[in-house]
């Protein structure tokens, strides 16, 4: 029984200073948030980032790349969210982000000819002017920036139509991604049961 008596105090020393510890921990916390640290909630539209070849930076890391990177593209992911898309919340004939938040950036490694046109390697915007039956895609210089609030046609630097693909299946999350064909590559663009496939040549 003395021993028992004897590790009461102590088992109470222990709660006591584990208790003290958890209030120190919170006070940390309390004290970054008050000195203006803030901590972003998770965006509903996230970004994402896809490259020609597919995932070229895994393939580096583990040194079975066998060509530099062609392509990249960052855009942000909107969820369908059991909303009708086209025609309602993406509307018809008018100029789109491709995506959410920040304006779809898209670079080129190497000169690129995209319907007919000669792309030099850089930085671009890629916008897009959906309809029913087709897409204009629109590749623009003026980068980072939101949205398509402060489009300028001035700065394009091509135009090309594309027409639309009807889906099997719904596409939840918006999404964009490479794919190689044999003259290069194609950048596919799904939301909801629409699809489109933007061919992008190469030498």
């Amino acid at each position: 029984m003395r021993k028992t008596s004897l590790a009461i105090p102590f088992l109470f020393l222990a709660l006591a200073s584990k208790a003290q510890g958890q209030s120190t921990l919170n006070t940390s916390v309390a004290t970054s948030v008050q000195q203006g640290v803030k901590v972003p909630a998770l965006d509903k539209s996230p970004m994402d980032m896809s490259y020609f070849p597919t995932d070229y930076p895994i393939l580096k890391t583990q040194n079975k790349a066998t060509t530099a990177p062609l392509a990249r593209i960052i855009y942000s992911r909107p969820q369908k969210d059991n909303r009708a898309i086209f025609g309602q919340l993406i509307e018809y004939n008018k100029v789109w982000r491709l995506g959410a938040n920040e304006a779809t950036e898209i670079e080129f490694f190497k000169d690129v000819t995209i319907g007919g046109k000669k792309v030099l390697k850089g930085r671009y915007t890629l916008y897009a002017i959906p309809t029913e039956n087709k897409w204009t895609v629109i590749i623009n210089k003026d980068t980072d920036t939101w949205g398509a609030f402060v489009y300028d046609e001035k700065k394009d630097v091509l135009r090309t139509d594309v027409p639309v693909q009807i889906l099997t299946s719904p596409v939840d999350a918006f999404s964009m991604s490479f794919n190689k064909l044999d003259k290069g590559m194609e950048l596919f663009i799904a939301w909801d049961m629409v699809g489109v496939s933007l061919p992008i040549e190469f030498k």
